[in-house]
């Protein structure tokens, strides 16, 4: 079986990027560069991000996680630290993401390292989650192989009976990651694919900034 994909293409004209507009702190052009997604609309979740890590099977992985906050330390997100993800970060910290937002044509690409967060922070967050989000975490040994899904289904409606009107505690296996970058890349897409690409490296205590070819 074989699919020609050759016609798949498309021109993209929505925006540039260029020296005199990039701002020396990729933080700050990353908040601009999100804000930008989310007003323009069209994209349902602005804060999806495809995590990539190297698994224990010495295999590279991505998977879409969704970020939860960002500050001038780096980028957050939570999961089960039994999960393959979170198995592969203990084993191996260096760790990509990637946004993709074609509603205006531009990617953001991050390597950096990635630690847990402390578990004051993984249970604020927790607490501020919906009970039935609450409740699914309890329930899913995240990554695990399991016979049917009768089992989340049974496991979920006793544990909404056994905390009906009570608080759910944090599972002591799931809580969040900080990643702390080294390297931004800022994409947009321009005509003929000739893109706008701009690397933001670390060097010493300043962030270095360089057009790369696309």
């Amino acid at each position: 079986m074989r699919d020609n994909l050759h016609d798949y293409r498309k021109n993209y004209k929505h925006g540039s990027l260029d020296e005199e507009s990039v701002d020396p702190n990729p933080f700050q052009q990353f908040r601009t560069w999100f804000y930008n997604v989310q007003n323009a609309g069209g994209v349902d979740e602005v804060n999806a991000v495809t995590l990539s890590t190297l698994g224990v099977d010495g295999f590279p992985k991505g998977r879409v996680v969704l970020l939860k906050k960002y500050d001038e330390n780096g980028f957050y997100f939570y999961t089960n630290y039994n999960s393959e993800k979170g198995k592969s970060i203990t084993v191996h910290n260096k760790v990509c993401l990637s946004f993709f937002w074609p509603n205006i044509e531009r990617q953001v690409i991050i390597k950096g390292t990635a630690e847990p967060t402390s578990e004051s922070d993984s249970k604020n967050y927790f607490a501020s989650r919906p009970k039935g989000s609450q409740l699914g975490a309890l329930v899913s040994h995240q990554s695990t192989v399991i016979p049917n899904r009768d089992v989340l289904e049974n496991e979920l409606k006793a544990l909404e009976e056994n905390y009906e009107g009570q608080e759910v505690p944090k599972p002591e296996d799931w809580g969040g990651y900080l990643v702390r970058p080294i390297e931004f890349e800022f994409w947009q897409g321009r005509p003929n694919r000739l893109h706008d690409r701009f690397r933001y490296r670390m060097e010493g205590y300043d962030w270095v900034i360089e057009r790369l070819a696309p």
